[in-house]
């Protein structure tokens, strides 16, 4: 009995002249081309575009302030002179400040401390000390207290404050010579007086220059700048100060380690000037045109 095959016909695609198993690819010529490129989509292209920075802090000068500062040679020898250090008979004046204040932004700083230059507030800044100078970096003013001492009358007419939360306030640097700062992390008013559901921050430093105050940065709050006299910062910062020893201030240090409350009275007196600088005047500057040209931070 034989067996029998049947062969089937081969497949053209598998012909005696092709070996690979796949159907050859069909030619493209320039109509098929066309079609493939009217019907093919691509991703589109990737955005390089970048987000717009932040506008920068508004720096323009909407108030004018002056500050008049003074010697009072005899103020701690003759202590007849009352609470107001501006009755000084024999006062050498110093000259004057002219401050613009940024008032769009930060309102409620520039118009606490324009309240203290007028008087406004229940309290000024006239007769009372310049209480600290760091040379080659600012001096303060301002500080609550005694009058007696040429400290601040605690102010009562002031708005609180709500800026010192926001981050807007603290945008400006301490970059110069002459930016007038609200001291937060530098300020020196007792807790006493900080603990008072009535307290508000009325001290105020300038930097003198003549580099920056990075440390300064980020902390306080800058409201304004020094548009005339910066001699007169100058000035101020050239006059002389206490500077404890070395030995005192490691004495200081191990007193504050171990929670001597007498380190901190001790260091009150530190930068304090050798000489009795006061305001001796202060105020508002009316200006024809109330807003003027922005400022440099």
């Amino acid at each position: 009995m034989g067996c029998s095959a049947t062969l089937l016909p081969t497949p053209p695609h598998l012909s005696r002249h092709s070996t690979s198993p796949f159907p050859p690819s069909p030619h493209l010529n320039r109509r098929n081309l066309l079609f493939l490129s009217t019907t093919l989509t691509f991703p589109s292209t990737i955005s390089t575009s970048v987000a717009a920075p932040p506008p920068s802090p508004d720096t323009t000068i909407t108030e004018r302030v002056f500050l008049d500062f003074s010697i009072c040679p005899n103020y701690f020898t003759n202590r007849n002179l009352g609470d107001d250090l501006s009755n000084c008979a024999d006062s050498e004046p110093i000259g004057r400040l002219v401050l613009g204040l940024y008032g769009n932004l930060v309102p409620i700083t520039v118009s606490n401390f324009k309240a203290m230059c007028t008087g406004s507030s229940g309290s000024t800044y006239k007769g009372t000390l310049v209480q600290k100078i760091f040379p080659g970096q600012f001096f303060m003013a301002g500080r609550q207290g005694r009058r007696d001492k040429g400290e601040v009358k605690p102010p009562l007419k002031l708005i609180r404050n709500a800026e010192s939360i926001e981050s807007k306030a603290f945008l400006l640097e301490h970059s110069r010579a002459g930016v007038v700062s609200l001291p937060l992390s530098e300020n020196d008013d007792d807790d006493d007086l900080k603990l008072n559901p009535n307290y508000h921050n009325v001290e105020f430093l300038i930097t003198t220059g003549p580099g920056p105050c990075p440390q300064l940065d980020s902390k306080n709050i800058v409201f304004g700048t020094v548009l005339e006299g910066l001699d007169i910062v100058t000035t101020i910062a050239a006059i002389p100060t206490y500077k404890p020893s070395e030995n005192i201030r490691q004495y200081n240090d191990f007193a504050e380690l171990i929670g001597d409350g007498r380190a901190k009275t001790a260091r009150a007196i530190w930068n304090k000037p050798l000489k009795t600088v006061y305001i001796s005047d202060c105020g508002e500057l009316k200006v024809a045109k109330p807003t003027l040209s922005p400022s440099l931070p």
